[in-house]
């Protein structure tokens, strides 16, 4: 079975490169005169063919009614369709059709050739015309960039440079679009825009999912150089990160830690983070506990204490100093107590230290301060008198206290020491966002 396969496909003729068709009308075969008929069917379909392209070797001859088509075309779809519009003729009753597909290099080149040719020639008549539309897309764009160099109708429009500078992009942007329009419309083409907005919205689609932490990066710049939730030298803390802000980039803020360490933190962040800052009111206040002894009289101590807070030079009388009671443990009694100063001139780290050290000096003055838990194991063999001794506590050697040192200065030093450096940063770099002048949330 596979030989008699083999034999009839060699015994096919090869349809890519010749198609025979006997094709007969449908409907009845009219009997006119012969000769004078066939002739005029044949004229017809010369006249048809020289009309086509495609068809320059195709010959037709009739013969009582039936039309035989030979030559060579450059399609095969092409001997089809011919064989379509001959049938349609009257008085034809066969088509045959024995046109061959040409494998002729230089027939099939000479179309691509000639339309390579005619669209050359209407790229050079079409060229005066472009020129034109470039130059007025040039124009248009060239006035934008001008209007968007000029620094102040823009610096008076924004809050700052930074926003001033987005406005001047929109505005390159804006002028690019309508020189695009302009250029054209000129050359007639103004189907094209939507396709090109169409194309360019599907790219920045893409492009803002790619970069998606940027835009939003982005973005909270821009609220944050509007809004300003800090200034420069104040005293912040974001995400737990504390320290005094440098500057405000348009990538990220900038503290400077007390250890004298830079830290960038991404203005997303700092967006939707919670943000404490120190540096809004002058006032600030600090905390401490300290420990009495369970039986001590707590209204004394108490007033002990807040009598120490108020003679101190740098503690503010209004807000009033705060002492109560936090906790109650086994062998003590936890006293918290709360002054308030002036940050921008005493140092609160100092402040708090002098506080401290001056209430616990009053309370061991008053013998209020608490005694560290001691524990002693004693011995089955000890003497029961030592033993009574100890827990009498006969043994403890007391020392009479001593006077405690007046209050140490406490000027804010270190914060000044740090805005001096914070100054010298800000004056060697200008891409800064923060404005003294702007309006604070």
């Amino acid at each position: 079975m596979r030989l008699i396969a083999l034999l009839l496909c060699l015994s096919i003729p090869l349809g890519a490169l010749a198609q025979t068709v006997t094709t007969q009308p449908s409907g009845p075969i009219s009997v006119t005169e012969g000769a004078v008929a066939d002739e005029a069917i044949a004229q017809r379909i010369r006249d048809i063919v020289h009309e086509l392209d495609g068809y320059g070797d195709v010959t037709v001859s009739v013969s009582a009614g039936i039309v035989t088509l030979q030559g060579t075309t450059l399609d095969t779809a092409a001997a089809g369709q011919l064989t379509r519009l001959v049938s349609r003729i009257e008085g034809i009753v066969a088509i045959e059709n024995d046109i061959y597909e040409t494998t002729d290099v230089v027939e099939r080149l000479n179309p691509a050739v000639a339309r390579f040719t005619a669209r050359a020639q209407q790229a050079m008549a079409f060229l005066p015309l472009a020129l034109v539309a470039l130059a007025a897309f040039m124009l248009v764009v060239t006035l934008g960039f001008f209007i968007a160099r000029l620094k102040k109708p823009w610096n008076k429009l924004a809050p700052n440079a930074f926003i001033a500078d987005i406005y001047r992009q929109v505005l390159r942007l804006i002028f690019i679009v309508g020189g695009l329009v302009v250029a054209l419309d000129i050359v007639g083409a103004t189907a094209l825009l939507s396709g090109i907005l169409g194309a360019a919205g599907i790219v920045g689609l893409a492009i803002g999912f790619a970069v998606r932490d940027t835009v939003e990066n982005f973005i909270a710049s821009i609220m944050l150089s509007i809004r300003q939730p800090f200034r420069p030298n104040d005293t912040v803390e974001i995400e737990g990160d504390t320290g005094k802000v440098i500057r405000l980039t348009s990538r990220a803020t900038i503290l400077l830690s007390f250890d004298g360490n830079h830290i960038r933190i991404p203005n997303s962040t700092v967006f939707k983070s919670r943000i404490v800052n120190f540096s809004r009111n002058e006032e600030r206040r600090f905390t401490y506990t300290l420990s009495v002894r369970s039986d001590a009289n707590l209204d004394h101590a108490r007033q002990l204490a807040t009598e120490t807070l108020n003679a101190l030079p740098f503690v503010l009388e209004t807000p009033k100093v705060s002492v109560w009671v936090q906790s109650v443990d086994d062998s003590s009694i936890s006293l918290n107590m709360a002054a308030w100063i002036n940050q921008n001139e005493t140092g609160i780290t100092l402040a708090r230290s002098e506080a401290i050290r001056l209430t616990l000096a009053a309370f061991d003055e008053a013998n209020l301060t608490a005694s560290a838990p001691a524990y002693r194991i004693i011995q089955a063999t000890e003497d029961p008198a030592k033993r009574t001794s100890h827990a009498t506590g006969t043994e403890h050697l007391e020392t009479a206290p001593q006077p405690p040192a007046p209050a140490q200065d406490v000027e804010a030093t270190l914060n000044k020491d740090l805005d001096e450096i914070i100054d010298q940063e800000r004056a060697e770099e200008h891409s800064d966002l923060l404005r003294d002048d702007a309006v604070q949330e």
